[in-house]
């Protein structure tokens, strides 16, 4: 009877067992009350008739014989039916019977319409009291519908309609979350078509100028050369701007399988810094490596190579000719770590925690190349192997980040 979890309805319950006790107990009461009116009505018609007979003068022993005889004979029975008192007589020709019934009928439609009312109350408040959650769950159950969630189904209680809200209740928080979900997919992609946009205006506008002056100088050999170089290089920024972002779109929606392997830790750091160390040597910059050739590290080699590849170029964008960046490792029984530091001008304070938000670019750090996505890239990519990349950073004293994998297990 799990029904009866329900509060409401056991209560309702509760109620119509009281109301049978309590119509069982009237009509007991109505039972016993009515055979002391039979009895009353009997004795008084005895009284009647005796009364009469001793006023005719009939001898008392012969009036108690006749009242205290429970034999009929043939001639009592047609003295009575010519009297016109038998069984097919009409109520009114027989006045105790007559004031019997109507005082019967009376009683019965009072003690009726009684307990009628009782359980007509009792049944209306258990339906007023059921209509009032009903329409207090259809707003509520409305509210999710138009996407208010600030209200919620009653669930103080049990029974089948307290479980159906339990159900809804956790439908509407799967709503609500994809809901927010969709909302902050929405922003992150109207921010990163913002974002994407106001990195694109630069270099166009760039190219646009660019191809004016070759316009207007066609036969100047020296300007129209330098003026193509300046936009080949405004078209490498923008191919980077989109292929880093295309990268980040596809990890963010899983679309990437890493194929991750046991690798040497000097291969990885080799493919990382392959297209670097020219620069290095070109600013008078010197890129140290230290730590053991034997180790390895599980991962997807070249994706990492990328992300540790854009970690050192953010360390040469933020160091001054004669700095150093040293790329060290260290390996515990359960964790390989990868340091990058560099001897560069480090990070403000305010702006440590934002590093790796796209596009992000510290006000300290405006006269440098970038575009604000080596850094999230990387971390997309390490926290997506299920790694970590952290930072450490004094103003004016340097920086080191530190990839950290897990041992293959």
């Amino acid at each position: 009877m799990s029904f009866l979890q329900d509060k409401q309805i056991r209560r309702y319950v509760i109620f119509l067992a009281i109301f049978a006790l309590v119509t069982l107990c009237a009509g007991g009461l109505f039972v016993i009350d009515q055979s002391d009116a039979v009895r009353s009505s009997y004795l008084a018609h005895d009284e009647a008739i005796a009364s009469s007979l001793l006023e005719q003068g009939v001898p008392k022993d012969v009036i108690a014989n006749a009242l205290t005889s429970t034999e009929t004979s043939q001639g009592g029975i047609e003295l009575l039916a010519e009297l016109g008192i038998e069984s097919q007589a009409a109520a009114n020709s027989l006045p105790y019977l007559s004031h019997f019934q109507r005082d019967t009928l009376i009683t019965v439609l009072i003690g009726l319409a009684v307990l009628l009312t009782f359980l007509f109350v009792g049944t209306l408040v258990f339906f007023l009291r059921r209509k009032k959650l009903y329409q207090q769950a259809g707003k509520v159950i409305e509210n999710y519908i138009n996407g208010d969630f600030s209200l919620h189904l009653p669930q103080n209680s049990e029974g089948a309609i307290f479980y159906i809200f339990a159900s809804v209740e956790q439908l509407a928080t799967m709503l609500q979350a994809k809901s927010d979900t969709d909302h902050k997919a929405k922003e992150f992609l109207k921010s990163t078509i913002s974002d994407i946009s106001h990195q694109l205006k630069t270099p166009l506008a760039a190219i646009t100028m660019y191809q004016e002056i070759i316009a207007d100088e066609p036969e100047n050999p020296e300007t129209v050369k330098e003026f193509s170089e300046k936009i080949g290089v405004s078209l490498k920024r923008m191919e980077e701007l989109i292929q880093s972002m295309l990268k980040i779109t596809r990890l963010d929606t899983g679309n990437i399988v890493f194929e991750k392997r046991n690798c040497p830790v000097t291969e990885l750091i080799s493919r990382s810094i392959s297209e670097l160390t020219d620069r290095a040597i070109t600013e008078n910059k010197q890129i140290i490596l230290k730590g053991n050739s034997e180790q390895t590290v599980f991962c997807d080699l070249e994706w990492t190579s990328e992300a540790i590849g854009n970690i050192v170029k953010n360390a040469l964008d933020h160091t001054k000719p004669g700095d150093t960046i040293q790329i060290s490792w260290e390996r515990t029984p359960a964790i390989l770590r990868i340091f990058i530091a560099d001897s560069g001008s480090g990070i403000a304070p305010e702006d440590i925690h934002h590093i790796f938000k796209r596009f992000y670019r510290s006000k300290h750090s405006l006269e440098t190349p970038g575009i604000g996505l080596g850094l999230p890239l990387a971390k997309s990519i390490i926290t997506g192997q299920n790694g970590l990349l952290s930072v450490q950073s004094e103003l004016n004293e340097g920086t080191t980040f530190t990839v950290s994998f897990l041992t293959e297990s």
